[in-house]
């Protein structure tokens, strides 16, 4: 008689935000397995920028998180601070990411707060919030012509 393999058990949202932060940039196929097909990635401080702030199902994300990473050379997150919550499918932190934006070549230092919400193993939210100024002194160029291309 064989036995089964067990199946692994489904990620926690601190789990989740783990394999996220050590995807993201990575490896986009199985970062992207990460979330459910109805997930919703929301940039709360993105519309301020004149730039879609959510993007829901995966294809969106997808094509999203395809365009922008692009743009991203060594990507690197660091200086993680988790804050444990009571709720096993919600995670927060705080990181601190680095990167140069091309084509410009211009250096981008940011601070993310991260909310991760899941549901089954799977991310169903991901809220991203960080400090627009970085963003514009980085992107620059490229953002106008995004939220032209958004009008």
């Amino acid at each position: 008689m064989t036995h089964p393999l067990p199946h692994p058990r489904p990620l926690d949202a601190a789990q989740a935000l783990d394999a996220h932060l050590d995807l993201i940039g990575r490896d986009a196929e199985r970062w992207l397995d990460l979330f459910a097909d109805d997930a919703t990635v929301e940039f709360p401080y993105a519309t301020a920028l004149g730039v879609p702030g959510r993007f829901e199902g995966k294809p969106a994300i997808r094509r999203y998180f395809e365009g922008m990473l692009e743009r991203f050379r060594d990507l690197s997150l660091r200086d993680v601070r988790r804050y444990p919550t009571t709720d096993p499918d919600v995670a927060l932190a705080e990181v601190h990411g680095s990167a140069i934006i091309l084509p410009a070549g211009k250096r981008y230092e940011q601070d993310y707060v991260m909310v991760v919400a899941t549901r089954d193993g799977k991310i169903v939210r991901y809220r991203e919030y960080w400090n627009p100024a970085p963003v514009v002194e980085a992107f620059g160029e490229a953002l106008a012509a995004g939220r032209e291309a958004a009008s």
